[in-house]
């Protein structure tokens, strides 16, 4: 689609996100080690250019790190006006002492 992807309203505040976003869990855990900071931030950058798909959503869970993702999705993200970008956190997620992934809704 030319001048980008796709925007969808999305709750009841008119606010408008790209269809298609930049789930970013995989650069910091879950998926094999971390990845190089550099290059995730460049990934970014990327994905945010005009030569990149004009995206504006991104997506971390709370689970990485703790706030390892969110970290260094703010390093890359300075030079981004706010309002171009809507960050979307899945919460709830606990990962056991066993390794086991669940879903917690606990307010704590």
């Amino acid at each position: 689609m030319a001048g980008g992807v796709r925007r969808i309203k999305l709750g009841s505040q008119c606010l408008k996100v790209s269809v298609q976003g930049l789930g970013c869990m995989g650069m910091s855990f879950g998926y094999g080690p971390p990845k190089p900071e550099a290059d995730m931030i460049k990934l970014i950058h990327f994905f945010f250019s005009k030569r990149g798909i004009l995206a504006s959503l991104i997506r971390t869970p709370d689970v990485c790190g703790p706030h390892t993702n969110e970290i260094l999705i703010g390093k890359a993200l300075r030079w981004v006006q706010r309002e171009k970008v809507q960050i979307a956190s899945k919460f709830a997620s606990r990962i056991l002492e066993s390794g086991e992934r669940t879903i917690c809704g606990d307010p704590d």
